[in-house]
């Protein structure tokens, strides 16, 4: 009964990550956007997507360890880990390099490192539905 429960409250906890996402790509970031001047806009996304990657990692750890606790090391298992991981890279690596190359005004540079950024973003959603399946 206990390994049920832990598996339906895992299941609750990647839902909410892969909601976080959703309500994040697809109201946040244009919303901000569109109602805010750039100057502003810019600022709100610098303060605003670290609590995003920090929130969804801590809960994509949580999801690690409750799998680790059932000793389950199944494909969701690495899935939910790549997830975790990718959380790690885009708020400790990719974020900061965004910030500086557009302080720095490498706009190329800019652009290249933010697209990367969406695509970990859209591949940890693919990854996500594939463990919800």
């Amino acid at each position: 009964m206990l390994i049920t429960i832990i598996n339906q409250f895992s299941i609750y906890l990647i839902s909410m990550i892969l909601g976080i996402m959703l309500f994040f790509s697809f109201v946040i970031a244009p919303v901000t956007f569109t109602a805010l001047n750039e100057e502003n806009a810019r600022k709100f996304i610098r303060k605003i997507f670290p609590y995003y990657y920090t929130v969804n990692l801590t809960i994509s750890v949580l999801v690690v360890i409750l799998f680790l606790i059932q000793k389950i090391f199944s494909l969701d298992f690495y899935l939910i880990l790549s997830v975790a991981v990718l959380f790690a890279v885009s708020n400790f690596v990719l974020m900061p390099m965004i910030n500086k190359f557009r302080d720095e005004k490498q706009d190329k540079k800019f652009k290249q490192s933010h697209f990367v950024s969406v695509v970990i973003n859209f591949v940890q959603m693919i990854l996500l539905v594939i463990v919800l399946i």
